[in-house]
C-alpha cells in the first residue's frame, strides 16, 4: 500500500478555520467526516485532510514553503475556489491561471487560510475539455433517462438537440 493517507495543518481558531474551509472543501469534493473543539476532518474514499490546534499548547504556524493543493475538477472550480477564500478572508498568493512552467495544462490558484497556511487549487484539464467526473455525470443522467423511458413504454420520446 502506498499514497498519503491524510494531511494536517494547524490553526489557532478551529470554529474560525471551519467556517473559512467548509465551503472551500465542497468546492473540491471533501466533506466533514468528524468536527470538534480541537479538530476538523474532511476526506473522501482516498485522503483525510485535518485542521487541528496544536497537540503541544503552542499557537499554530504556517511552515514556510509548504502548501496544499486540491484537486479541482475544472477551471471553474479553480477560480470560484480562489473567489471564495478571498470572500472568506484568505489572502492572494497568486490569482487563477496557467502555471506552464509545471505543465502546458497546469492551472492553479494559490491563497493563504486565516492562519498564514499556504493552499491551491489546481486542475490539468483543459479550457475546452471536460473532467471525466462531469462526463460521468452526463452518462449516469442518460442512463436514467433510458432506464426511464423503458419503464414508462407509452411515454412521448424527448428530443435531445
Amino acid at each position: 500500500m502506498s499514497g498519503i493517507s491524510h494531511v494536517s495543518i494547524g490553526v489557532n481558531d478551529v470554529r474560525r478555520a471551519k467556517a473559512f474551509y467548509d465551503p472551500l472543501m465542497k468546492l473540491v469534493g471533501l466533506s466533514i467526516r468528524q468536527a470538534d473543539d480541537e479538530s476538523v476532518d474532511y476526506g473522501n474514499e482516498a485522503l483525510v485532510f485535518s485542521l487541528e490546534t496544536p497537540t503541544d499548547g503552542r499557537p499554530a504556524t504556517a511552515g514556510n514553503g509548504v502548501h496544499i493543493a486540491f484537486a479541482a475538477p475544472d477551471r471553474e472550480t479553480v477560480d470560484a475556489f480562489y473567489r471564495e477564500a478571498l470572500r472568506l478572508g484568505g489572502r492572494d498568493a497568486g490569482r487563477p491561471g496557467l502555471r506552464p512552467q509545471y505543465s502546458e495544462t497546469y492551472y492553479g490558484a494559490f491563497v493563504f487560510d486565516p492562519d498564514g497556511n499556504k493552499i491551491e487549487a489546481v486542475t490539468e484539464v483543459g479550457e475546452n475539455e471536460r473532467s471525466s467526473e462531469d462526463a460521468r455525470r452526463d452518462v449516469d443522467a442518460q442512463a436514467r433517462e433510458v432506464l426511464e423511458r423503458e419503464s414508462q413504454p407509452d411515454a412521448p420520446l424527448k428530443r435531445s438537440d
